[in-house]
């Protein structure tokens, strides 16, 4: 697994529908739901005629946390869901998480949730076969 200062990825040899049916399944195990889905490369190949490999996001939300988060800080919402992208490149397949311990540097009362929101995403992505 690498990370960035942004977010949490692995390279993996399975499929990227193989991928996002694994990180799905493991965001479930940890509590999150998927709220919101984007195919980025059908919205682009539709809006500006541009092909490019497949790229989706999804946009993961723990209820528990996601409450939390909101009591402690109204405005986090602009920072939520938790965004997972699933996307091929020449290597195979990436999947990635944000890294919810930048959300402490614009609301730096939210750290504790910060910490299990990270420690459930990294839980999740450390499940995706390399």
């Amino acid at each position: 697994m690498s990370t960035k200062h942004y977010g949490m990825s692995v390279h993996t040899s399975l499929s990227i529908e193989e991928a996002e049916a694994h990180i799905r399944e493991a965001l479930s195990e940890e509590g999150f739901g998927i709220l919101t889905e984007i195919d980025v490369a059908a919205t682009l190949e539709s809006k500006l005629g541009v092909e490019r490999k497949p790229y989706r996001i999804l946009g993961a939300c723990n209820p528990s946390l996601a409450n939390r988060a909101l009591q402690a800080d109204e405005s986090i919402g602009l920072l939520l869901p938790c965004n997972v992208v699933v996307y091929e490149d020449d290597d195979g397949t990436v999947v990635s998480a944000i890294e919810p311990l930048t959300m402490v540097d614009l609301s730096p009362g939210v750290q504790e949730i910060a910490d299990e929101a990270h420690a459930a995403l990294e839980r999740a992505i450390q499940t995706v076969p390399v």
